[in-house]
């Protein structure tokens, strides 16, 4: 099968030739059709993670070898089944949950695959859908998209379950109470959409981007503008005062440090994006404010089955997509890293793109 992918970090990304998946057992080869370029991606491309206080986390720390095709919001065409899987056949089009656990561990048994330790994400630490194949390990991690475009449906294997993800930990709260939202791009866009769809009308987007605020608004949010010199000041003069729950999509020290200050007392903060760097926090505070800094890795395939059903009843209102051929990949990257995209690029074989 033809890839392209990551060679070293920061490099160009190259079409490479690697051995078309075969299916046995369980399994199950998947010809792509679909694929979102995702912020994940970038920083995978970059090979290293910030941790805060000068510590980096570098891929090869992670096991991870090179080259790679990067890529997880995948939606494509079944090819082959192996003798035991069953429940899906050859022609079948779905959607792949990308976040494959071991299978065996407490998490993977209850379907919370996103928590296991020893995760063989597709794009990470197998090749994603930046290849024309990938194999999946069992017809569970497979979703049939219905009848959501399997462009957008394939966004909801990361932007929809990620955004319901979180939101589900914040939630619920009184329809008119503030919820804010840092950062407007693919996954923020599409949590505005979660948010709607769950019945939550106050929602409130952090952008530096004027167009991406704009994008925001149309959406349904009320925008605030991120480059302002008190972000967060202008967040409470927008909210009308401290709020109940921030979603951070971009989870760097400075949009971090404004999140937890606009919390209000029994606040929660939710860091989603792994932008980097650190927060420091008033124990005591943090007891006297009974207010919650916690984490949200992606989602579970329960996520994924709950998120194509709010698509499939028509509740979850479509987030921009902009189809790309595979061939272009390497700009798609690179437009994405520059800040150009509004929602999301989604890379199509040529035949898909029709």
């Amino acid at each position: 099968m033809k890839a392209w992918a990551i060679m070293a970090p920061d490099a160009p990304l190259e079409l490479i030739e690697v051995e078309t998946p075969q299916a046995s057992g369980s399994e199950v080869v998947v010809a792509v059709t679909h694929c979102g370029v995702c912020h994940s991606d970038l920083h995978f491309w970059h090979g290293e993670y910030n941790l805060g206080g000068g510590q980096v986390m570098k891929i090869a720390d992670r096991g991870i070898t090179l080259p790679r095709a990067p890529g997880h919001e995948i939606a494509g065409r079944v090819t082959a089944v192996g003798p035991f899987a069953e429940g899906v056949a050859v022609g079948d089009v779905r959607v792949v949950y990308p976040w494959i656990g071991c299978g065996s561990c407490a998490a993977c048994r209850t379907e919370n695959d996103n928590l296991c330790l020893a995760q063989r994400q597709l794009g990470v630490m197998e090749h994603g859908g930046f290849a024309t194949h990938v194999k999946v390990p069992h017809p569970r991690y497979l979703i049939d998209p219905g009848n959501v475009d399997p462009g957008l449906a394939a966004t909801y294997a990361c932007s929809g379950i990620t955004t319901y993800s979180a939101a589900q930990k914040v939630l619920p709260l009184e329809p008119e109470q503030p919820v804010v939202l840092i950062g407007a791009g693919g996954v923020g866009l599409m949590a505005i959409s979660m948010l709607r769809a769950l019945g939550h009308r106050a929602i409130y987007s952090v952008d530096i981007s004027a167009e991406k605020r704009a994008a925001a608004e149309e959406a349904g949010a009320r925008a605030i503008d991120g480059t302002a010199d008190d972000l967060t000041a202008a967040i409470l003069a927008a909210t009308g005062g401290p709020v109940k729950a921030v979603l951070d999509f971009v989870n760097n020290s400075s949009t971090a440090r404004a999140g937890l200050d606009c919390l209000a007392k029994g606040g929660k903060l939710v860091a989603v994006g792994v932008a980097g760097g650190e927060l420091t926090l008033s124990l005591a505070a943090l007891v006297f404010g009974a207010k919650s800094v916690m984490g949200s890795n992606t989602g579970s395939v329960k996520d994924l089955r709950a998120v194509m059903a709010l698509g499939n009843a028509g509740k979850l209102a479509p987030t921009p997509i902009t189809l790309c051929p595979k061939h272009q990949a390497n700009q798609a990257m690179v437009d994405l890293k520059a800040g150009r995209v509004t929602g999301r690029i989604i890379l199509v074989e040529p035949r898909a793109g029709a």
